[in-house]
């Protein structure tokens, strides 16, 4: 199993009205100038946060929600730290509760406009 962690908010917050798709292609560009493989994702209505093992803890994380996601504890923390009022978070993947970590397409979520 691989850990996955993440920083999630609505997903009107998170790439509406914060600049996160420039800090994330910033990142891509200094991945491919270094040769690092990508492991980081942005995924609107992440289906994760209904698992069992989360769904408590993330009930107030506004929905539709969206969520960055990477194995990169570290970038994480970053972007913590960079976008302020996220929830942080992580979880173990593939697992029963979560097959596939980076399923978009919450069942909770209505689909958006």
């Amino acid at each position: 199993m691989t850990t996955y962690h993440f920083v999630a908010a609505s997903e009107r917050f998170l790439t509406v009205e914060e600049p996160l798709e420039e800090v994330l292609r910033e990142r891509q560009r200094h991945y491919g100038e270094t040769g690092r493989t990508v492991d980081f994702w942005l995924l609107r209505r992440p289906g994760f946060l209904d698992s069992a093992g989360l769904a408590a803890e993330l009930a107030d994380v506004p929905r539709p929600a969206a969520a960055v996601v990477s194995t990169d504890a570290s970038f994480i923390d970053f972007m913590k730290l960079r976008l302020e009022f996220v929830k942080r978070g992580s979880f173990e993947a593939p697992s029963p509760a979560i097959p596939d970590p980076l399923a978009e397409g919450s069942a909770a979520d209505p689909p958006g406009p």
